[in-house]
C-alpha cells in the first residue's frame, strides 16, 4: 500500500501508477474465505456462503524436514530423501544448532564407556532446546568407520540433564533388548564418524558430522572398489534395481529394492514397520562427507528409492527393514557415474 499524506501532493502519474497497482492486484493475486479457504475469488468479493469479505491468500513456502535446502509446493516430495515437504518456518531459520559431544571417559576399543549428545543454540547455549520426534525417535545417530566398513543405526536416549545418551559396551558384553535403542560398540580402534540427525522444534532438521578416535589397536581399513546391488542379509537376497540401470548423479532416482527369502520374493507391505516405516536406507559417499537417509515408499509390492545424488562417486548403503521382531541390514556398494544433466534436474535451494 502507498502511504498518503494529502491527496494534493499526488501528480496524475502517481495516481495512474496507484491505480495500475490495484488493478494487477486485483487480477492476479487470489483471494478466499477466511472460513471457508474452498471459496476463492477476486479483490472485494464476498464469499456465498458466510458473506466475508475474502481476504488476500499468501504463497507458503514448503520444504522437506530432513533437507531444508529443497524447497517447493504442498504435496511435492523431497527429491533427496522422498519424504513429504512440510511449511517452512522463515523466521526460524536465523538460529543455528550444534549438537555438544562428550564421553566419558576417552573411548577405548573393547571398553565400556558413555557417548553423551546435547543440542544447543548457537550464542545461548544455555537454553533448553526440545526435540520433535522424527520416525519414533528424537536423534538418529548413525555411526560408521571412517572406511565404511563398520555400521550401527542407534537412538540416543534423554536424560534428566537434557542430554541424550548411548551406552558403549565392552567387548563380549552381549547386547540387551535395546540394541536399536541406546547401545553400541567399538571393538577395534580407529577413527570413526557420527551422523546426529534431529529436529529442534519449530526449526529445520539438522545434521551434525562428529569426528571420532577410538584408541587401541586400529582396524585394518578397507577400499570399497567393485560395485555391489546385492546382498545378504540374515538369510534374505536385497537387490537394488535402478529405474534405468544404472546409478547416475544430479537427477531424480527411482531404485527398486527388492527382496527374496528361499528365491521367493517377499511383497515389501509385509515388512513390519520399524521406525514408523517399512524400511530405513542410509547412503554415505566415500569421503564420508555427502549424507543421504532415504524413506522408501512401497510401489507394486516392491520397495521405492526415490533419491538425488548431488555428486559421482562411490557410495555405501544400508537397508534396513524388520520381520518377526528382527532388524535386518543390508550393505551395498554403490557406483555413481557422472549425470548427463545435473544442472537440469538438480532440486530448487535456497541460501
Amino acid at each position: 500500500m502507498v502511504f498518503s499524506v494529502s491527496v494534493l501532493l499526488w501528480s496524475s502519474c502517481e495516481s495512474k501508477k496507484e491505480a495500475s497497482a490495484e488493478t494487477n492486484d486485483s487480477t492476479e493475486q487470489k483471494y478466499e474465505c477466511p472460513m471457508h479457504p474452498e471459496v476463492v475469488g477476486k479483490k472485494e468479493d464476498t464469499c456465498p456462503t458466510c458473506g466475508m469479505k475474502l481476504t488476500k491468500i499468501h504463497e507458503e513456502k514448503y520444504e522437506c524436514p530432513m533437507h531444508p535446502d529443497v524447497v517447493g509446493k504442498k504435496d511435492d516430495t523431497c527429491p533427496k530423501c522422498g519424504m513429504k515437504l512440510t511449511k517452512a518456518h522463515e523466521e526460524k531459520k536465523t538460529n543455528k544448532y550444534k549438537m555438544e559431544f562428550k564421553t566419558a571417559p576417552t573411548i577405548e576399543a573393547g571398553k565400556s564407556a558413555l557417548l553423551s549428545f546435547t543440542p544447543t543454540l548457537v550464542g545461548r547455549e544455555q537454553d533448553s532446546v526440545p526435540l520433535d520426534i522424527q520416525h519414533d525417535k528424537k536423534i538418529h545417530l548413525i555411526v560408521v568407520s571412517k572406511d565404511l566398513a563398520y555400521f550401527d543405526h542407534i537412538h540416543p536416549q534423554r536424560q534428566a540433564n537434557g542430554s541424550y545418551e548411548i551406552k558403549v559396551l565392552a567387548k563380549g558384553e552381549k547386547y540387551s533388548k535395546n540394541k536399536f535403542q541406546n547401545e553400541t560398540h567399538f571393538d577395534q580402534g580407529g577413527d570413526y564418524v557420527l551422523f546426529a540427525d534431529y529436529l529442534p522444534t519449530g526449526a529445520s532438521h539438522q545434521l551434525d558430522r562428529i569426528e571420532l578416535n577410538v584408541a587401541g589397536p586400529s582396524y585394518q581399513a578397507l577400499h570399497f572398489t567393485k560395485e555391489k546391488r546385492v546382498a545378504n542379509a540374515d538369510g534374505y537376497e536385497v537387490s537394488l534395481q535402478p529405474k534405468d540401470g544404472k546409478l547416475s548423479s544430479g537427477g531424480l532416482m527411482h531404485i527398486a529394492a527388492v527382496v527374496k527369502k528361499d528365491g521367493k520374493e517377499i511383497p515389501a507391505d509385509q515388512f513390519e514397520n520399524y521406525l514408523s516405516a517399512k524400511a530405513h536406507v542410509v547412503v554415505i559417499s566415500e569421503d564420508t562427507k555427502n549424507y543421504l537417509h532415504v524413506h522408501p515408499d512401497v510401489s507394486n509390492g516392491r520397495l521405492d528409492l526415490h533419491t538425488t545424488f548431488e555428486t559421482p562417486g562411490i557410495y555405501r548403503g544400508w537397508l534396513q527393514f524388520q520381520t518377526n521382531g528382527t532388524v535386518h541390514t543390508a550393505d551395498f556398494v554403490l557406483n555413481v557415474t557422472q549425470g548427463t544433466s545435473d544442472k537440469a534436474a538438480a532440486p530448487e535451494h535456497h541460501h
